[in-house]
Order: structure tokens, then C-alpha cells, then sequence
């Protein structure tokens, strides 16, 4: 035994080595699962680290403003943030509705003022909340794209590293008996290959299991924003445009 024996890197490739030809598939089906965990978990990280500088301008300006569409007229685009996307598809709809009353899109600011072109019925208002609800979805679908992925990784690269593992042990003693020695020295490498699938499945399992944790922690954080955001805007645009009278078939 030389000193390389005692490196962890040493170790393994001496376990690689002798693995069977199913334990060095798994392996290498491990390290692809590896691969595409880390890239989903780094891509993820760097999407809601944009997204969440976004959101926190978004919000500061849009409370900044005085009127709810303010920032739709000046054309301030927060695209990262979700919630730029639910608060520009709003007021699309908002000034769909307004336009067919009559008014002018430009002249949205007037909503303050009482004109009743500038006003809308509770049908027109409650189309608005439902297009920044139906955004507020599509948007956490996104939020939540390859989180399923990753999910997988979690719970399935145990599994298989457990599955290489049986097989290997089955195939070291099935050896020793085909031999007929009785010796450990016999089917110690075997084992040591075999138990290399269930150390590499769980090097994929547990930091795939952290980052899922944190990634869902913050998938959650933007949900609860976007749901209080949806509402803060809703009543927002009910205190600008709508009628409190009859809706006059609007």
C-alpha cells in the first residue's frame, strides 16, 4: 500500500475501478445528474437574484408614483421582477376597457378626476383583476420551471445509488461463492466498488436537497408579493376608475 491509497481521490478511482460494469454506469449517470442539478440550481439562483433586485426597484418606484398607471405611461420597464409582469398586463387590460369607453389612452391620468369616461363599471374593473390574477399564475409557473427536475434528483439519486450498491454486493459474494473462498480479501474491492454508487448518489442528493429547500423558499417569497402586490393594485385601480354609481351597462 503506497500513500496515494490514503488520498479520498485515490480511493475512488480504486472503487471506480472496481465496480461492475452496472456500478460504473450508475456512476456516470450520477455525474450527468450532478451536472444538470448544479447548472438548474445556478441558473436559478442567478434568475431570482436579478428578479429580486428587480421587484425591490419596482416596488419603490410604483409606490413612489402618485397614480397607479403611472409607470405604464412613462414606458419604465422592471422585466426581471414578476411583478412588472403582472402590474404591465393590468393595465393593458386597464386601458383596453378605457378605450372602449372612449377615452384616450394618454389621457389616463385623468381617472382621478371624475370624468366618467374615465370611469369604469364593476364587470370592466373585475376583468382587470382577473387578467393581474391569470398573470399572477403563469408567473409562478415560471417561477417553479425545473424545480420538478430538481426534485427528482433529490429523491431519485439515492435510489440508484442504493440500487448500484445491492447489485454490486450481490455480484462479489455471488463470486465468492463461485470461487469457493471463504476469505474477505476476496470480495472486499467488490464491495468497495459497490458502496462507491451509494457515496456518489448521495454527493448528488444533498446539496440538490439544500438548494431545492432554498430555491422553494424563495419561489414562496415572490408568491406571497405577487398576491399582495395583485391586491395593493386592485384596489388601486378601484379607487381611480371605478364608477361608485350605476354601472350604466358597462
Amino acid at each position: 500500500m503506497t500513500w496515494l491509497t490514503l488520498l479520498p481521490t485515490a480511493s475512488v478511482v480504486f472503487a471506480f475501478n472496481e465496480s461492475n460494469l452496472a456500478g460504473k454506469i450508475i456512476v456516470f449517470v450520477l455525474f450527468l445528474g450532478s451536472v444538470f442539478a448544479w447548472s438548474i440550481m445556478l441558473t436559478k439562483f442567478r434568475d431570482f437574484s436579478r428578479a429580486r433586485a428587480a421587484t425591490d426597484r419596482f416596488l419603490g418606484a410604483y409606490r413612489r408614483d402618485e397614480h397607479p398607471v403611472g409607470l405604464f405611461l412613462k414606458r419604465e420597464s422592471y422585466a426581471p421582477s414578476p411583478l412588472d409582469a403582472i402590474y404591465m398586463h393590468a393595465c393593458e387590460a386597464l386601458a383596453t376597457a378605457l378605450e372602449a369607453r372612449g377615452a384616450d389612452r394618454g389621457d389616463l391620468f385623468m381617472g382621478g378626476v371624475g370624468s366618467t369616461m374615465h370611469r369604469l363599471g364593476e364587470m370592466q374593473v373585475s376583468a382587470v383583476r382577473n387578467v393581474a390574477e391569470r398573470t399572477m399564475a403563469d408567473e409562478a409557473l415560471m417561477l417553479e420551471d425545473s424545480m420538478g427536475l430538481l426534485a427528482t434528483a433529490v429523491t431519485a439519486a439515492p435510489f440508484l445509488g442504493l440500487l448500484g450498491t445491492v447489485w454490486g454486493v450481490m455480484e462479489a459474494f455471488s463470486g465468492m461463492a463461485a470461487t469457493g473462498s471463504p476469505m474477505l480479501s476476496a470480495v472486499a474491492p467488490g464491495i468497495s466498488g459497490a458502496l462507491l454508487t451509494t457515496v456518489v448518489g448521495l454527493l448528488v442528493a444533498l446539496p440538490s436537497s439544500i438548494g431545492y429547500n432554498m430555491l422553494s423558499n424563495k419561489i414562496r417569497r415572490f408568491c406571497v408579493e405577487m398576491d399582495n402586490f395583485s391586491q395593493e393594485l386592485n384596489q388601486d385601480v378601484e379607487r381611480y376608475f371605478l364608477h361608485e354609481g350605476p354601472s350604466d351597462g358597462a
